[in-house]
């Protein structure tokens, strides 16, 4: 099984592209902190590549920005390519499933709520109005 859970905060905003079929790519990293400390007593930290497709990537890369705290589950991936130098590469890429948005929005501009369901303006109580529900109860 190939499963990943990491919840950290964005390094830099979300870059998003197209690929030439007409689907959305986003890509970010995140800065994710380890349980243990080092010998100087400091906690390190990994930084963990992202990637996002289609409706998941549109919303990451108009809600997310740097800063803000997400929960990544998706699955690691290992890739090799070449660089300008003809140099051999490798990259390694947690594909995600879910983005959990936990950040407030004013807190790195994100919402509570999960990239996959659209986002909604609250009101205060003082904007609401009252519901006429008469007095037909359907129970």
């Amino acid at each position: 099984m190939n499963k990943c859970i990491f919840i950290g905060n964005l390094t830099r905003d979300p870059e998003i592209q197209t690929t030439g079929n007409g689907v959305s790519l986003c890509r970010f990293s995140i800065a994710v902190n380890r349980t243990y400390q080092n010998a100087n007593g400091e906690r390190e930290t990994d930084f963990i590549n992202i990637v996002t497709w289609r409706g998941l990537a549109d919303n990451c890369s108009k809600y997310l920005s740097k800063g803000s705290k997400v929960c990544v589950v998706g699955s690691l991936q290992n890739r090799s390519y070449e660089d300008k130098d003809g140099n051999k590469r490798y990259a390694t890429d947690i594909v995600a499933e879910d983005v959990e948005f936990i950040s407030s929005r004013g807190q790195g501009d994100a919402t509570a709520m999960p990239a996959s369901q659209p986002a909604t303006r609250t009101k205060k109580v003082s904007e609401l109005q009252p519901v006429d529900d008469g007095d037909d109860l359907p129970f």
